[in-house]
C-alpha cells in the first residue's frame, strides 16, 4: 500500500481525500471524541471502538419527528405511512446491531507505541504504532443548486504483522462515519494526540463513565452540570428539551448503560499482561524520520496561523 505522504490531499469532481499517517504528524485540529469512540483511557493504553450508535439513533429518531410533524401539520397521514416503510429497515438494523455483542476495540498502547488489532474473538495483531494508516473522506453530490458535501469518513488501516501472510488478510480496517473531514480528523488527533502527547491531550467523554445509578439520575446529574456551565434556562433548553425531545438523549443513555457499561476488554492473558505499565527507561521512542516530520508539519502549521 503506497499512500501520499501525510499531510498531503487529493482532490476530485465528487471527493476529496486527506492522508493523516503514516506518518503520524499534527493534523491542525483540536482532539475532540465526537463519536463517542474513546471507551477506555488510562496513562499506559486507550481502547478506540467502533460501536457508534447514538449517533445513528439520533439520524434515525430526528428524521422520524420529522415525517411524524408533516403529517400531524399538514393532516396527511401518507407522509406518516411513508415514514413507516422508509424506516422500517433501519429500525430493523438498529435492533439486530442491539442484540449482537459490541465489537473488541483496538487498544493504542502508548509506552510501548503499538496498537492491539482484535481481528476476532481467537486473534488479534500486535501492530507498530509509526506504521498505522489513517485517511479522511469527504465525497460530494451534484444538484441543480451545486456542488454540496454528503458525507465522510475516516479510515484506520492496520497490516498485518506478518510478512506471510496471505494478501486477503494482510489488512485490517476500522471505519469511522464521522460525516465531514473536520470531524474525521478530530477523531483521528484522539489517537494521534494520546500516543504523542499524552493522556491529557485526550478528554473522555461524559457518557462512557460508569453508570453507577439509573438512566433518569444520570441524566439529572449532568443536567445540573450543564445549568452550572451556563445556567437553568439554557441548560433547560438544549440539555432538557431538544436533549429528551429531539435528539432521545434519554434513549441513548440506556443503550449505552445496556452494552458499553462497562465496555468491552482485551482479556487476552498476553494482551492483559502487555498493558501493564513499564518502567520509563522502556517506554519505545518516536523514530527519527517521526521526530523530524513532526517538526516540519509544526512549523507549516505554525506559518499558517
Amino acid at each position: 500500500m503506497t499512500l501520499p505522504p501525510a499531510g498531503t490531499s487529493q482532490k476530485g469532481f465528487f471527493s476529496q481525500n486527506e492522508y493523516l499517517a503514516p506518518l503520524a504528524v499534527p493534523t491542525g485540529e483540536v482532539a475532540n471524541d465526537v463519536l463517542g469512540s474513546v471507551w477506555i483511557k488510562n496513562d499506559v493504553y486507550m481502547d478506540v471502538g467502533l460501536f457508534a450508535i447514538g449517533q445513528a439513533i439520533v439520524v434515525l429518531w430526528v428524521n422520524i419527528l420529522i415525517f411524524t410533524a408533516v403529517a400531524f401539520f399538514w393532516g396527511d397521514w401518507d407522509v406518516l405511512y411513508l415514514g413507516v416503510i422508509l424506516f422500517a429497515y433501519p429500525i430493523y438494523l438498529l435492533v439486530t446491531v442491539l442484540k449482537k455483542s459490541v465489537p473488541l476495540p483496538a487498544r493504542f498502547n502508548r509506552q510501548r507505541r503499538e496498537v492491539c488489532v482484535p481481528i476476532n474473538a481467537n486473534e488479534y495483531w500486535i501492530v507498530p504504532w509509526e506504521t498505522v494508516v489513517a485517511q479522511a473522506t469527504e465525497c460530494y453530490s451534484m444538484t441543480q443548486a451545486g456542488k454540496y458535501s454528503t458525507g465522510g469518513g475516516l479510515l484506520v488501516v492496520f497490516k498485518n504483522p506478518d510478512p506471510e501472510a496471505d494478501e486477503k488478510v494482510k489488512y485490517c480496517r476500522f471505519s469511522f462515519a464521522s460525516g465531514s473531514t473536520r470531524a474525521s480528523k478530530m477523531v483521528w488527533e484522539c489517537m494521534r494526540s494520546y500516543m504523542e502527547i499524552g493522556p491529557d491531550a485526550v478528554d473522555t467523554p461524559p457518557q462512557y463513565h460508569p453508570y453507577t445509578k439509573g438512566v433518569l439520575a444520570t441524566y439529572w446529574e449532568q443536567l445540573g452540570e450543564a445549568a452550572s456551565r451556563k445556567g437553568w434556562p439554557l441548560a433547560l433548553l438544549w440539555e432538557g428539551f431538544f436533549g429528551v425531545f429531539v435528539f432521545n438523549v434519554l434513549f441513548i443513555s440506556a443503550v449505552h448503560k445496556l452494552k458499553l457499561n462497562p465496555p468491552p476488554e482485551l482479556t487476552w492473558p498476553e494482551i492483559v499482561e502487555w498493558s501493564k505499565p513499564i518502567p520509563p527507561e522502556q517506554w519505545a521512542k518516536r523514530s527519527p524520520e517521526l521526530e523530524a516530520a513532526i517538526a516540519q508539519r509544526e512549523a507549516e502549521l505554525a506559518l499558517r496561523d
